[in-house]
């Protein structure tokens, strides 16, 4: 049976790494495999990449370079690990994907989505994820939270409007796809939005009905 595929998406500072660590928990209780990961990264040469979009000494990289950069990643991630763990049956949970891109180069860039849609379908062909958990929360909050834990990164170097665009095209993509995305409040207290995490993730399983498989520890490529 093939595996399922979950992502988390949000701003920074929505405390997308603490709750998918509580989901990847929750499926393994559940008695199935799972793969942690996370995007822009998650393999070798994925990682690499992700270096280079995320270092603040590449301020002057153009719109078109970090999108391609995007989807270069995300091809090496698919093709190396999320699509041989979704074929082995796998539950795959990934910080971030394909909404992400939506969100920041197409929100926050002014990217078209029409060309985003583009090299989705020639990276992921009709991959799409099963259920995306959508962590929300003010900018201003987000972003006071990521720049209080550590120097901020490329992106997170962003002006707050930058981040209101992104959250606006998040917002506006689980409005258009419902059934997909489920939109949780990552504003309030951690053990909230984990409770309610969990939940959306119980319901998910209840509307699937998983086989139960052995758990084989699962695989964790964050880094």
């Amino acid at each position: 049976m093939r595996g399922h595929f979950i992502t988390l998406e949000g701003i920074e500072g929505a405390g997308k790494t603490t709750q998918r660590e509580a989901v990847a928990d929750g499926l393994r209780a559940a008695g199935l495999d799972v793969l942690v990961t996370r995007e822009p990264g998650g393999s070798e040469i994925a990682e690499r990449i992700r270096a280079v979009l995320l270092d603040p000494a590449n301020t002057g990289m153009h719109g078109d370079t970090e999108l391609l950069l995007m989807f270069a990643a995300r091809a090496e991630h698919l093709h190396r690990r999320i699509v041989p763990a979704l074929d082995a049956g796998t539950w795959v949970v990934c910080d971030r994907f394909t909404d992400a891109t939506y969100a920041y180069q197409g929100g926050g860039r002014g990217v078209p989505p029409e060309r985003i849609g583009m090299l989705e379908a020639l990276v992921q062909g009709t991959l799409r994820p099963d259920l995306t958990l959508l962590f929300d929360l003010p900018a201003a909050m987000g972003l006071a939270r990521a720049r209080g834990r550590s120097a901020p990164d490329r992106f997170e170097s962003e002006a707050l409007h930058f981040f209101e665009r992104v959250r606006d095209a998040y917002l506006a993509r689980a409005a258009a796809e419902p059934g997909r995305i489920v939109c949780i409040d990552a504003g309030r207290e951690q053990a909230v939005v984990t409770a309610e995490t969990l939940a959306a993730v119980r319901a998910y399983l209840a509307r699937v009905g998983p086989a139960r498989s052995p758990a084989r520890g699962g695989t964790d490529s964050s880094q």
